[in-house]
């Protein structure tokens, strides 16, 4: 597999497209792509527009126009093969006359799989698998987490002391971050499709869970605001349940539950922010897929734990997770981390775009 240095640029560059829409797209996935003409010039780029709505390949192929002839396409997924709402983006690479195609991630899905084959078939080169783990590691993975188990991707995001408390010994928890880690919140939010939190932070927080402050199209994010109510404890007059945003108040029986319906809906990146008891429930059943760790240099001794009970008696027992990066948010620390043992299951895989 030989790839151009103007590629590997353009690939990054199509990552980073993919990115700022994430949170827009689904059910889709958030894919950029970017056209190099014959002289490895980039002459056009695009990503996923909302459902609906043209594909990176061809808001891409559009900005190039005739310069786009006998040139190449890098994408961060596999150009589909099948007719949603929108037609084949292989079909569409073919007539821009665009004689190379470099993929990062090869289409997982049955329903719209097929395009690489169909561009080699009409005489086009094809390489696939170019930093196809960094891709999938990107804005892809919430989409891939649907495709392969059938389910949405889940963030958990938490802030606490260095003791590991979300709130004081009088239940106060305003503000245990400051202004900059806030901040990064309503951005990590504009990111999703759905906010998670349960009954009790409803009640005891009254949160409204909109997207603010963030400026540029995240402004008009408006992610599903969701509060898991099993015994209808939330008043109609909770700010969540104003017209900021939509609103789902579920009452599913696990949290398992909770992900089929939101997938139903197509909900592919969820944000749980609710508190410890709920976020142990989606953790005991292998159903966090990242961790957003939000850390103030406070300590406070005594109040509610980061985390509720996982049932795990010993050390050797203990779930463990990666470090993805580290990051100075003010006077506090964000950690991203991946768990590393991780029973959310795989699926199938007829999860499409439209």
């Amino acid at each position: 597999m030989t790839v151009s240095p103007a590629e590997l640029t353009a690939m990054a560059r199509a990552r980073e497209l993919g990115a700022g829409v994430l949170g827009s797209t689904s059910p889709n996935p958030p894919v950029g792509a970017v056209v190099l003409a014959v002289d490895g010039t980039p002459v056009g780029e695009g990503a996923t527009a909302p459902p609906g709505g043209p594909h990176a390949e061809v808001r891409a192929l559009t900005q190039a126009g005739d310069r786009a002839r006998g040139g190449t396409v890098v994408v961060t997924l596999e150009p589909c093969a099948h007719t949603g709402r929108t037609g084949p983006c292989a079909d569409a690479l073919i007539a821009a006359g665009i004689a190379r195609v470099v993929v990062a991630v090869p289409e997982p899905t049955e329903l719209a799989g097929g395009g690489a084959q169909r561009l080699r078939d009409a005489g086009v080169d094809v390489v696939s698998g170019v930093e196809q783990a960094e891709a999938e590691d990107g804005a892809l993975a919430a989409w891939l987490t649907g495709a392969r188990a059938q389910r949405p991707h889940v963030v958990w995001k938490v802030a606490g002391t260095l003791d590991g408390r979300v709130a004081a010994a009088d239940g106060s928890s305003r503000w245990i971050t400051g202004p900059a880690a806030r901040a990064a919140v309503h951005r990590l939010r504009a990111t999703c499709d759905a906010v998670v939190v349960g009954s009790g932070t409803a009640l005891a927080d009254d949160p409204q869970l909109t997207v603010r402050d963030t400026g540029g199209p995240d402004a008009d994010r408006r992610p599903l605001r969701v509060v898991l109510d099993r015994r209808g404890r939330l008043p109609r007059t909770a700010r969540v349940l104003d017209d900021a945003a939509p609103t789902l108040v579920s009452a599913a029986a696990s949290p398992r539950d909770l992900l089929a319906e939101l997938f139903g809906r197509g909900v592919r990146r969820v944000l749980l922010e609710g508190g410890p008891t709920l976020a142990a429930a989606f953790l005991r059943d292998g159903l966090v897929d990242e961790a957003v760790l939000h850390l103030a240099p406070k300590l406070l001794g005594a109040g509610a734990s980061l985390i509720g009970d996982l049932g795990i008696t010993s050390i050797g027992d203990a779930l463990t997770l990666s470090v993805v990066d580290v990051t100075r948010l003010g006077g506090d620390v964000q950690i991203r981390m991946r768990p590393n043992r991780h029973t959310g299951g795989a699926g199938g895989s007829a999860d499409g775009r439209s």
